[in-house]
């Protein structure tokens, strides 16, 4: 099936991917433009198991404060080298990054990283929910599994849905940036403050 110049436009303007790449996808993908994306994205995330054991030691320290000046962000972001650290991509990248912190308020960077005692008080809420509606025991703690499971989910950085695309998650987007960069990416600490 022959890929038409619209489809390739699309595509680029979806996943930002060279033009080169969005032609060998949407060709894999027989023009379905979802199927391509989907292709796209596994690449991107084959590329960054590639590149995860390189050392990434220059970045940035990117930041949002909300228009509202009462609530703000700042973001430890690296890479391998100094010129991606200020190409655009990446600069994006840590914005969204920050962005994400303010309005997602993230409790770890991963969902073994959130602490204990806050997975136990969630647990607490979650029983007593459970119970007063009038849940059997063995529903009431295969129910907090599956709670806690997607309070970790919500709760972490990686795994959080992405406000500007909530179809994608932060781990995608970072994935995405580390396939158009070339260099392993990593995400250090990060702080968000609120009057």
């Amino acid at each position: 099936m022959p890929i038409s110049l619209e489809q390739i436009k699309e595509l680029r303007e979806k996943t930002a991917v060279s033009i080169a790449e969005c032609k060998v996808a949407l060709t894999e993908a027989n023009g379905d433009i979802a199927k391509a994306v989907e292709i796209l994205r596994k690449k991107g995330i084959e590329t960054a198991n590639r590149k995860s054991q390189r050392d990434a030691k220059e970045g940035i320290v990117a930041y949002y404060i909300h228009s509202n000046n009462k609530v703000g962000a700042m973001v430890e972001v690296y890479c391998e080298t100094d010129f991606v650290a200020k190409n655009q991509d990446f600069l994006e990248l840590g914005r969204n990054l920050a962005m994400q912190v303010v309005a997602g308020n993230p409790k770890g960077l991963n969902p073994e990283d959130i602490s204990d005692e806050e997975i136990q008080k969630e647990k607490e809420i979650y029983k007593e929910q459970l119970i007063k509606a009038g849940k059997p025991q063995e529903i009431v703690e295969k129910a907090m599994e599956g709670k806690v499971t997607k309070f970790k989910e919500e709760n972490a950085l990686m795994t959080q849905a992405f406000i500007k695309d909530p179809g994608r998650k932060i781990v995608d987007v970072l994935n995405e940036t580390i396939s158009k960069t070339g260099e392993n990416i990593k995400i250090g600490k990060f702080i968000r403050f609120e009057i």
